[in-house]
């Protein structure tokens, strides 16, 4: 085809005659045209915002999807969808200026030593082509691409090389604050915290994290290049690499927001900040750094502000799980706890729970290291080393507060363990985590920490502990089976029917071609019955305290992972990363 401009008309005309429009829409759409329309967007977008039938496909709107393959088809150039996650900025900001890229609505989207990748908004322009290729001596592949997202990220794209160019100045890199500091002189010093450029980036870097559904930020320094990564549905992904200087920059401005002393790098710090996303929706994010050989190591737990609101359901606990765990909640004292690593939902457990619980006719009090979800519903205090408020004379002030539900963060020594047995004794309902590998290890651990036999079996009602699994994507999952030793690792020691049909994770635009989206959790409940408390003794036998529960209905982990896979929401490869073996 020759070279033109795509224009509103001329695509409505195409589409028409392509079968994928009707007559009649395309006159209500001209005729309430206005010229604006093709100055101020793109008209394939225009079009898909209309949401009209697509007359090829019964039941299916014309979405930028469709119109990008038929456009794609047309132009014979493959579609590409752009993943930023998937984008070396510098390099593809390197091909050319902000100003070429804008004029011809282009953006590279990959670079190599055979070929650039260039995405367009017109495929039938290609006047740029040749004197491109010629500047960069290397042939050019175009792709057809959401001219939305080449409007979009050719912006974002050169204002963060833009942001950390300017940051950079003339700072070297080598001037950092690391075991292996160099002094060079006559270099100017690192960028300042407060410079425009440092609160550019990290504004990018928190809108960035909100819009890829991330739940930790890591900021890590390095000699040569620092690095930020970002947790996605419970997996690292890397983000990008700033030079030394300004990655420094970037953690001192963070903490600013966060109100920690920007002075001390030697020793761990821990603050908060509270911002609003895209959405507008208020976000706090609990930030902890940690001196390395090469600077400050700054990690920012981003809490979704939903979590509260989200029914058992939502999280994954259903069926007898969910009988059981809110049987042990309405318990008016004791002790109950929830196990499991870093980031297994935890937190999110213990908050659902005391929301679901905090009437009017309660007081809830908790103490925690640190405040993580501000609730109204609870009283909550936070641990203040520097004043010698620890967890146990937390919970000792909590006591002559005339609590009904007391919620400890973490029991993590003998006395907080005490404090808590002591709470339960007079008539609390205590809710705490410890961390143990499974719900039968939490009694162990309990005895470890100096609490004895006899007390554990007055106190503790039950144990949960609980694991993350990401879910499969619902757009793109589809069907295979399960070999039978997998699925005997996953049930052991039960004789479990193999299911005909599972699920794998194939990939797509929704979910980034990872194949999954979002979490669930598995649980393993433990409730200490008579007979299971008989077991509790100081010289506790574990495996035979979790072989009894096993025979009580305990369902560990890995089965909980192999009903969620016959259920279609996982893979047994996700099950099995998360998951502790099965004790032999």
């Amino acid at each position: 085809m020759s070279e033109h401009l795509l224009t509103l008309r001329m695509l409505l005309d195409d589409l028409v005659a392509a079968g994928m429009l009707a007559s009649t829409d395309m006159q209500r759409l001209t005729s309430q045209r206005r010229n604006k329309i093709e100055t101020e967007q793109h008209p394939l977008n225009y079009i898909a915002e209309q949401q009209f039938e697509n007359r090829q496909r019964a039941g299916h709107k014309l979405s930028i999807a469709a119109l990008l393959s038929w456009l794609a088809e047309c132009a014979a150039q493959p579609v590409r969808h752009i993943d930023p996650m998937k984008v070396d900025v510098r390099e593809v900001t390197a091909v050319m200026s902000f100003a070429f890229a804008k004029r011809h609505q282009i953006l590279a989207l990959e670079v190599d030593d055979e070929q650039v990748v260039i995405a367009s908004a017109q495929p039938f322009i290609t006047g740029w082509e040749e004197d491109l290729a010629h500047a960069l001596k290397k042939p050019i592949v175009r792709v057809v691409a959401d001219p939305a997202d080449i409007a979009r990220y050719s912006v974002e794209f050169y204002s963060l090389v833009s942001s950390v160019s300017g940051a950079v100045g003339g700072a070297s890199s080598s001037v950092i604050s690391n075991f292996e500091q160099m002094l060079e002189l006559g270099k100017l010093k690192d960028p300042d915290a407060n410079d425009q450029h440092i609160v550019n980036i990290v504004d990018w870097l928190l809108q960035y994290a909100f819009d890829q559904r991330a739940s930790d930020i890591h900021i890590e320094p390095r000699r040569e290049q620092g690095n930020i990564r970002f947790r996605i549905d419970g997996v690292l992904c890397q983000i990008y690499e700033l030079p030394p200087a300004v990655i420094n920059a970037v953690t001192s401005r963070l903490k600013i927001l966060a109100r920690m002393d920007l002075a001390e790098k030697r020793r761990p710090q821990d603050g908060r900040i509270k911002t609003m996303s895209p959405d507008g929706v208020e976000v706090e994010l609990r930030l902890a750094t940690m001196p390395t050989a090469f600077g400050e190591k700054l990690v920012m737990r981003i809490f979704d502000p939903d979590v509260l609101l989200r029914s058992f359901e939502n999280l994954g606990l259903v069926d007898d799980d969910y009988e059981r765990w809110q049987s042990m909640t309405q318990r008016p004292n004791g002790i109950l706890l929830v196990t499991g690593p870093t980031g297994s939902g935890k937190t999110t457990t213990l908050y659902s729970t005391l929301k679901q619980l905090a009437t009017q006719q309660v007081n809830v009090c908790t103490i925690e290291d640190p405040i993580e979800m501000v609730e109204p519903a609870f009283n909550q205090m936070q641990v203040q080393k520097k004043i010698d408020l620890d967890f146990a004379s937390g919970v000792r002030a909590l006591m002559r507060q005339d609590p009904d539900i007391i919620m400890v963060g973490e029991i993590r020594d003998a006395e907080t363990a005490e404090m808590a047995v002591q709470a339960a004794l007079t008539g609390h309902l205590v809710i705490s985590t410890v961390h143990t590998n499974d719900a039968p290890s939490a009694v162990s651990r309990m005895l470890e920490l100096g609490v004895p036999a006899y007390l554990i079996r007055a106190t503790v009602i039950g144990i949960m502990a609980q694991r993350l699994v990401r879910t499969l994507c619902e757009h793109c999952k589809t069907a295979t089976t399960i070999d039978s030793d997998v699925w005997n690792e996953l049930t052991q020691p039960w004789n479990v029917a193999k299911p005909n049909k599972v699920f794998k994770a194939d990939g797509c635009l929704e979910c980034r071609n990872t194949g999954y989206y979002g979490r669930q959790g598995l649980y393993e409940i433990l409730p200490l019955s008579r007979d299971l408390s008989q077991l509790v003794v100081d010289d506790l036998n574990l495996d035979e305290l979790r072989q009894c529960g096993m025979r009580e209905g305990m369902r560990t982990l890995r089965l909980a992972g192999a009903k969620k896979i016959a259920a279609g929401y996982t893979t047994p490869e996700e099950v099995l990363r998360v998951t502790p073996a099965m004790q032999k």
